[in-house]
């Protein structure tokens, strides 16, 4: 069994004092054969849970449990978010004969604001979180490990606690081989009521207005979102909503945050934000919409009509252009397609670019979802201006909608994407969020149903289907 212990390397900052600082992560990992995402989650349930896939690619993360939580406040949320993930992981025993995928990493994101105070929709998502999960699955393939994650005193060591963490983890894939398979029975199903807290007049005079300052300031693009409120007579199926997404929008990262039971934040967004990994970095540019077809030649048509747009396309060049002039001071080199192409989820076709580089040094996830944050295509351009605008037209907070949600490696590498598609629930209620980038050419009406169609996919995983 190997025991490998981290150190760190980078420069420190003048930071908060560490919560960590008199304890040690200790990380134990096992082979856990036949062990499903899905199954691991449903026994979870009464705890705080994570849920975390890419659809590119056969690797799926979930923890449940709290091993250790990390929270930020204000201008600096990233910083010391980043500070508190060096100490936890400064010194950490890893006893893991399993890949390096199955090593402890943190879960969490941040509130689209750095201002921003939980409401009442927000409660337990503060404006930064992250979670080490107690215990936590990697699925590779059809391959599973399960670790268990804990903190220790200082006076305790990594060794002398190897047999209670492999007992607690062996008994643990013991109750979860006896479980799967199983499956929740049926319960009754009574459509939820619809609110949308925003009238199709008021999004009119905000994008005209949008408009209007396009049109005589620097303003060139702002990203505005509207809100849909469900209520259930039962609480919400967060676990069937995330099969739903898996099986339907199979290309998208979906995610589950969900600190306390019952008040979890989830979706499936096609937005990747930034991936590190050492010096390689990758991200995109994701932006102007059209619906899609099930008639193939329509499907193509409409793909077309979407790289045609010059409404599009100029939404899509803002934000491209702010990603170059944000990288450039810090890559060596930078990859990015010259022209963008279609990217097709099942209910809507996107403007897309690949972005690819490599940084001049590795400093890790956090410094770039700090620099990119949030990019053009969720809040606009200028990034002030825009942020400014969006702060007087939306009566409802955003909380974490549009805003980064990932995970971070022992490293300090990791991906995040931009958390748009998501829904928040609590108990019986759900908020979802949609939004539309308006620039010079907008139309209010073209926008409304673009926002329709973006409320769709979390609206149907909920069993939902119409609009």
């Amino acid at each position: 069994m190997n025991h490998d212990v981290w150190e760190l390397a980078g420069p420190e900052t003048a930071v908060d004092p560490s919560p960590f600082a008199a304890q040690q992560l200790v990380s134990y990992t096992l082979p856990a054969p036949d062990v499903t995402a899905a199954n691991f989650l449903r026994q979870a349930r009464g705890q705080a849970r994570i849920y975390w896939q890419d659809g590119r690619s056969d690797v799926t993360f979930a923890g449940f449990g709290v091993a250790a939580n990390l929270f930020a406040w204000g201008e600096r949320r990233f910083d010391q978010i980043e500070q508190q993930a060096r100490d936890l992981f400064d010194g950490a025993v890893v006893l893991n004969d399993g890949p390096k995928l199955a090593s402890p990493r943190l879960f969490g994101g941040f509130a689209f604001n750095d201002d921003f105070l939980p409401d009442n929709t927000w409660s337990v998502h503060h404006p930064a979180h992250f979670v080490l999960p107690h215990y936590q699955l990697v699925r590779i393939g059809k391959e599973s490990w399960l670790t268990i994650n804990a903190l220790l005193p200082e006076e305790e060591t990594a060794v002398s606690l190897r047999d209670d963490l492999h007992q607690a983890l062996q008994a643990r894939y013991t109750l979860l081989r006896q479980t799967e398979g199983e499956t929740d029975p049926p319960t009754p199903f009574t459509p939820p009521a619809i609110n949308y807290p925003m009238s199709q007049a008021t999004w009119t005079a905000n994008i005209n207005e949008a408009r209007q300052r396009i049109a005589t300031t620097p303003l060139q693009k702002v990203v505005l979102s509207r809100v849909c409120e469900l209520r259930f007579e039962q609480p919400v199926d967060v676990d069937g909503a995330l099969a739903y997404l898996k099986a339907h929008y199979g290309g998208c990262y979906r995610f589950l945050f969900e600190p306390r039971p019952q008040h979890a934040f989830y979706g499936a967004t096609p937005e990747l934000l930034a991936q590190v990994n050492g010096r390689l970095f990758y991200s995109m540019g994701l932006a102007g919409s059209i619906r899609r077809s099930p008639d193939p030649l329509e499907d193509e048509r409409l793909g077309q009509q979407l790289l045609n747009s010059a409404k599009d396309r100029h939404e899509h060049q803002v934000v491209v252009m702010a990603l170059l002039s944000r990288l450039a001071p810090i890559t060596s080199k930078l990859e990015i397609a010259p022209q963008p192409g279609v990217y097709k989820l099942s209910n809507i076709q996107h403007l897309h670019t690949p972005v690819r580089a490599e940084l001049q040094t590795a400093q890790g996830i956090l410094p770039l979802v700090k620099l990119l944050h949030p990019t053009p295509a969720l809040g606009g351009a200028p990034r002030d201006l825009a942020l400014d605008f969006i702060q007087q037209a939306e009566p409802v907070p955003r909380g974490w909608y549009a805003a980064p949600i990932g995970w971070i490696d022992h490293n300090l590498d990791g991906t995040f994407a931009v958390a748009i598609r998501s829904a928040v629930s609590q108990q019986e209620r759900v908020w979802l969020y949609a939004g539309a980038g308006i620039v010079a050419d907008s139309d209010p009406d073209l926008e409304w149903e673009e926002t329709a169609l973006k409320f769709r996919p979390m609206l149907e995983c909920l069993g939902v289907a119409e609009v």
